[in-house]
């Protein structure tokens, strides 16, 4: 199947997104983007089997976040996503796209959620597995405590993203 990669420039720095026909499958820091969804991707710019498909796919992300930048908290839809991982990491990241924006869920919550109440560390380590950034928020995962911890993008950009969002009075709350 061929994949199709875009660089997306953002307030928070560029953002290196790969689409299938099927949907976006990652978006993630051009610091951290894994040989998956740089190198190995098309440039985005072919055309075969897919790639417009790919290109709406890729074109919905760019759109999305424009509106996630701007505020337009409302207007947003999600792209489609074709990602991979175990079946318990599916579970994770649909878990923490059911986190409403400016809302916060714990790491053990969320393991709880899943049926698995000792499992806030492997809720962890899927959520540092997450190759789909802010659109499958895994940094409105925070500690048990409300402790800003862990994420790829590192721990101001992830206040940031709260803050943008209106999280940061939640946290106060936990």
């Amino acid at each position: 199947m061929a994949a199709y990669r875009a660089t997306i420039a953002t307030p928070i720095g560029p953002l290196v997104a790969a689409a299938t026909e099927r949907g976006l499958y990652a978006l993630e820091f051009r610091h951290r983007a894994r040989p998956s969804s740089s190198s190995a991707a098309g440039s985005g710019n072919e055309r075969g089997a897919g790639a417009a498909e790919a290109g709406v796919h890729l074109d919905r992300a760019r759109t999305w976040l424009a509106q996630y930048f701007a505020g337009r908290f409302e207007e947003l839809e999600s792209p489609a996503l074709d990602l991979n991982g175990t079946p318990f990491e599916l579970a994770v990241w649909q878990a923490m796209r059911q986190i409403p924006i400016g809302a916060v869920n714990t790491y053990s919550a969320l393991a709880m959620k899943l049926g698995r109440p000792q499992g806030a560390r492997a809720v962890g380590l899927a959520s540092g597995r997450n190759p789909v950034c802010i659109i499958v928020p895994c940094h409105r995962v925070v500690g048990a405590n409300g402790s800003l911890v862990g994420y790829g993008g590192g721990l101001d950009l992830k206040r940031r993203l709260l803050q943008h969002e209106g999280a940061i009075p939640s946290l106060l709350a936990l």
